[in-house]
């Protein structure tokens, strides 16, 4: 009895390792990519079947391998040279315009003071005009020939490489598009409208001065624009008047000194086709609106003193104006600036006449 327990133990192994081989065949046939081959003899070794994966298919089989041999070799040779064609290069002067390669600015020069200080306001001088000095006509100074340098010109002239850059790009851009003539023809219609839009804020801000004037283009898509900032102009005392720096020796040309929300301010009105919901989006505006607060600080014509600024930005097809107010605090800040600006021009200039043969 104890005897047949071996054989039987035997033969129940047998169908064990049978059943596991059954079931490890039909995994190998469900599966992708094998095949079984029984081979003639029928073991209890899964190595009498050969399994084996498809062969993949190569997709560089058909192609003509001597053709583009050059160019294999030349894309992974280490010493092989960048080939560039002429014609990207003319490509992008056409449309960018040369390119403008400078370091990028050091983080002592970012940071750097004006070396002659002249300070933005005047203590000795009243916040606000005197009501027996206030003219019953704003003031107009014209604007005399001189050899004194303009804030346009001294900022046209500091600008960096970048502005020079993008506006040098934007140029090109509108030539290519509208060519030469409808590029002088588009630059001449935007200062004309400018213009306009300038001499209608004057008959609205002095009535009593231009009543004689024609009321043309007082309903245009800019005086629309700035209705809701009108609203809150008041106490107008200069318009299209010259100021003069007597110590830093500069003259401008500012829109209007006038009281927004209670506080005098330097306007200065700007159109624009794109909106510019932000202060750093008017580029060197704020520079020109602060250098015209501290010349008028400084201005024997002037018996007053300004400490706030506002730029305007109107927009042609009468969409709200962007005020952007600038308090006493980032009048100083942009005075600052104005400062480092000026000292640059000003030593452009000696090195200018240094250069010129006597």
């Amino acid at each position: 009895m104890f005897g047949s327990a071996g054989p039987r133990k035997r033969e129940v192994r047998k169908d064990l390792k049978m059943k596991a081989f059954q079931t490890i065949c039909r995994q190998l046939r469900s599966s992708k990519g094998f095949s079984l081959e029984p081979t003639a003899h029928m073991d209890f070794s899964t190595s009498s079947y050969s399994c084996s994966r498809k062969k993949k298919v190569n997709p560089y089989k058909e192609v003509d391998q001597e053709k583009y041999s050059d160019l294999v070799q030349s894309v992974l040779s280490s010493r092989g040279l960048a080939q560039i064609p002429e014609s990207l290069f003319e490509e992008d002067n056409l449309l960018y315009g040369p390119v403008s390669k400078c370091k990028p600015p050091k983080q002592d020069e970012e940071a750097k003071a004006p070396r002659n200080w002249c300070p933005l306001l005047i203590p000795e001088r009243s916040v606000k005009p005197n009501a027996a000095s206030t003219p019953t006509v704003p003031l107009r100074i014209p604007l005399q020939r001189n050899t004194i340098p303009s804030v346009t010109k001294i900022l046209q002239q500091t600008m960096t490489s970048e502005q020079i850059f993008y506006l040098e790009r934007w140029k090109q851009r509108m030539i290519l598009e509208l060519g030469e003539d409808g590029f002088a023809e588009y630059s001449s219609n935007i200062f004309l409208q400018g213009k306009r839009f300038h001499k209608a804020l004057e008959r609205i801000l002095a009535p009593q001065r231009d009543l004689k004037e024609s009321n043309e283009n007082l309903e245009s898509g800019y005086i629309e624009s700035v209705q809701h900032i009108l609203k809150d102009v008041s106490g107008v005392q200069a318009l299209e008047s010259t100021v003069q720096h007597d110590t830093l020796k500069y003259v401008g040309l500012l829109d209007c000194v006038a009281e927004y929300q209670g506080k005098l301010c330097v306007i200065d009105w700007k159109t624009s086709e794109k909106p510019k919901p932000y202060i750093r989006n008017t580029f060197d505006n704020p520079l020109q609106v602060v250098a015209y607060v501290g010349a008028i600080n400084n201005d024997v014509n002037y018996s007053f003193q300004v400490q706030c600024g506002l730029i305007v930005v109107a927009y042609k097809d009468g969409s709200p104006a962007h005020p952007h107010f600038m308090d006493t605090e980032l009048c100083s800040q942009y005075w600052a600036k104005w400062l480092l600006r000026l000292e640059e021009y000003t030593k452009k200039e000696k090195n200018q006449n240094i250069q010129k043969p006597d």
